[in-house]
């Protein structure tokens, strides 16, 4: 397979990427990692006339913190995630679910603001980000704005980006005392997308009471499911098996997954369910034991 005749431009700075971008439009694509565009070119699924590469831009890569928020470059890489020490304690969530994603080699090249932007609904990164309230700076050659990451992702493989808009910041809040994380995923080999996936944070207050819970899927539907609605019955009282039996049945009443090649959808919706009961258990049991 090849792709599609295209011009290829490597852009020295953000500056220069945008302006590009504005001049071209839709018929521009940003080349960060390349781990899902090139095979979609390569299969004539995506035709863009340009491709911009930006892995020459310094100021898009890096992990960077403030006092309640660490920060992202877009050409941050899987990898760099893995490797560091410090992000994974303070983000135990997304460590947990990197050995999930893809495989290694994918892992060393691809980047966290191209998994993003290109929105793939049985991915884990969107619910994740979605689960921690993640919030996302984008940039044109003469403004910018910051997007939740629940009103981010809008469509399969569609988001609120404009024609002219590249993702240049993800903001991750750091998590508040006493909460537990769990990512929980079922494929059907090691490195699938997954049939259903879920992240789940819980909170504890006074007594070892939930006072947040947050809840978020892939894979069930085009985009990323923020579920925590479903789980609201666990705020003000400890996790239970029949509190978390009652959140498996709002979560399967929740969803409406379309099926595929791997799953139906009803075994899609059961697995969401026993999926939220045993992540939430889990996050439940990590913020009482203070991990």
């Amino acid at each position: 397979m090849k792709p599609a005749p295209f011009k290829y431009i490597a852009a020295h700075s953000i500056a220069q990427a945008l302006a590009l971008k504005a001049e071209h439009g839709d018929d521009a694509k940003f080349l960060a990692g390349g781990q899902s565009l090139l095979p979609a070119m390569n299969f004539r699924l995506a035709r863009p006339a340009i491709l911009i590469d930006i892995n020459e831009i310094g100021d898009l890569a890096g992990i960077g913190a403030s006092t309640d928020t660490v920060r992202l470059g877009p050409l941050t890489r899987y990898r760099a995630l893995q490797r560091d020490a410090g992000f994974a304690r303070a983000f135990p969530l997304i460590a947990e679910a990197l050995p999930h994603i893809a495989h290694p080699q994918i892992r060393n090249r691809g980047t966290i603001g191209g998994n993003l932007s290109h929105a793939d609904p049985a991915s884990e990164l969107p619910a994740i980000a979605v689960a921690l309230g993640a919030r996302f700076r984008v940039q044109t050659a003469k403004q910018e704005r910051w997007i939740a990451a629940s009103d981010f992702f809008v469509g399969a493989l569609t988001t609120d980006l404009a024609p002219e808009e590249m993702l240049v910041e993800v903001g991750l809040p750091l998590s508040k005392p006493r909460t537990g994380s769990c990512f929980m995923e079922i494929a059907r080999r090691r490195g699938d997308f997954a049939i259903a996936g879920v992240a789940a944070m819980v909170t504890l207050g006074n007594e070892d009471k939930c006072s947040e819970v947050r809840l978020a899927f892939c894979g069930v539907a085009e985009t990323p499911v923020n579920a925590s609605s479903a789980a609201d019955v666990l705020i003000g009282h400890a996790v239970t098996p029949h509190a978390l039996e009652d959140v498996a049945a709002l979560v399967q009443a929740m969803i409406d997954p379309a099926g595929s090649v791997q799953a139906t959808a009803d075994y899609q919706r059961h697995v969401a369910g026993v999926l939220a009961e045993r992540a939430l258990q889990t996050a439940y049991q990590r913020a009482c034991d203070g991990h």
